[in-house]
């Protein structure tokens, strides 16, 4: 995967800069409630400025196909941004044309500058090439820094990177040297371990891991349906039955790529999904009763998935192994990511892992500091996991 860096730029003074970010931020009564998007791409946008450039940003918030909607407009997140980088930052109600070529003139080299929400226009999400040719038309280079929105091939994520010298941000360049060496180039043996709720929503994912990893560690609720699959009485469980059939069709393709499936085989119980239930206990897979539901693995099981960790170069993490929300059924998580930080911390594993319950999962447990490198890119990140090709990656190389 080869990419042009900042690290390739000559001299910038006085040049304009398009920089695509990720500024989709969450929001309550009308204030920013996350910054985590905007310390991500801060690094980028400071060195920008700090070389001379008059730096535009430029970004999508919300949904509003193409119609300019007050309440996704990215005023709305200009303050937020400016606490963030420490620097004034104007707003510039237009993405292109004179508005937008006025306001470069007002901004002196080493200026920042958000324009508009960039969906406010249809051309955005339809890629439209003229659309950003008329971006283009007021700037000298573009850099992509939203990983985020990599699986998107809009006008500013894939399109401007055809019509102007296209560079990754620093936090594309990380995620991207992440990714590589998680699955791209990874030392071996590989562990990958995902879990969540259904498969059906991992299906590609899953599909695509058994053909690239050595250990594939399956957790959460679509453990279940794996263990149905192979005749195991699961009780009241989250479990997708229908898809038994499909779950036999991975563990298949796991044996037939030397890929080992580990699924648990001593599990927590209980009769209600309640924080602390009376009715929690702890047994093995073939002792589930009828009226009990499987809400984590038991401990057992998680040092026996600690002890493939610790035989394994390179870790892939999406989604927690239990319900972790509700104590205790967040044991085997923590337990299990304690595990991965204890041994990346070492230097004997490269972790990486990514998806907004995964991040959420290693926080809680505390460790999400020790991994190697934490994408808080959701859809891009699955995508990735599934082998697809990212167009506002691919438009980079070269």
């Amino acid at each position: 995967m080869r990419f042009k860096t900042l690290d390739d730029l000559g001299d910038i003074t006085g040049k304009v800069v398009l920089v695509r970010v990720d500024l989709n931020l969450p929001m309550q009564d009308c204030a920013v409630t996350d910054l985590t998007r905007v310390h991500a791409s801060a690094p980028t946008i400071l060195e920008l400025a700090d070389k001379g450039a008059k730096v535009l940003l430029l970004a999508h918030f919300g949904r509003p196909k193409g119609e300019r909607v007050s309440t996704q407009s990215l005023s709305m997140v200009v303050g937020a941004v400016q606490g963030v980088l420490g620097r004034e930052v104007m707003f510039v109600p237009e993405i292109a044309g004179p508005v937008v070529a006025q306001s470069i003139g007002i901004l002196r080299a080493g200026d920042i500058a958000i324009l508009e929400n960039t969906r406010f226009w249809k051309g955005e999400e339809k890629n439209d090439p003229e659309l950003a040719k008329a971006i283009a038309a007021n700037a000298d280079l573009y850099v992509n820094d939203a990983f985020s929105a990599a699986h998107r091939a809009h006008a500013t994520t894939e399109g401007l990177a055809h019509v102007l010298p296209a560079y990754a941000g620093r936090s594309m360049e990380a995620e991207l040297k992440a990714l590589e060496a998680a699955l791209g180039n990874p030392a071996r043996p590989v562990a990958a371990v995902v879990g969540g709720a259904k498969v059906s929503s991992k299906l590609d994912v899953l599909k695509h891991l058994v053909t690239q990893v050595d250990h594939l560690i399956i957790g959460g609720g679509m453990a279940n349906t794996f263990l149905a699959a192979r005749g195991i009485d699961v009780g009241k469980s989250l479990c997708e039955h229908d898809l038994a059939a499909t779950a036999e069709e991975i563990m298949d393709a796991a044996d037939a790529s030397g890929c080992t499936v580990h699924l648990p085989y001593e599990v927590v119980v209980s009769k209600e999904f309640a924080a602390n239930p009376p009715s929690l206990r702890v047994c093995n897979v073939h002792e589930v009763a009828a009226d009990e539901m499987i809400l984590d693995v038991g401990a057992s099981a998680v040092e026996a998935l600690a002890d493939v960790l610790k035989t394994c170069r390179t870790l892939v993490w999406n989604g927690p192994m239990g319900a972790f929300e509700t104590v205790p059924f967040d044991a085997a998580t923590v337990a299990l990511a304690k595990t991965a930080a204890a041994l990346t911390r070492e230097g004997s594993l490269v972790s990486v892992a990514g998806g907004g319950d995964t991040v959420s999962a290693l926080n809680h447990a505390g460790v999400a500091g020790d991994f190697t490198y934490i994408s808080t890119a959701g859809g891009a990140f699955l995508e990735w996991m599934e082998g697809r090709e990212l167009p506002g990656v691919k438009a980079l190389e070269g």
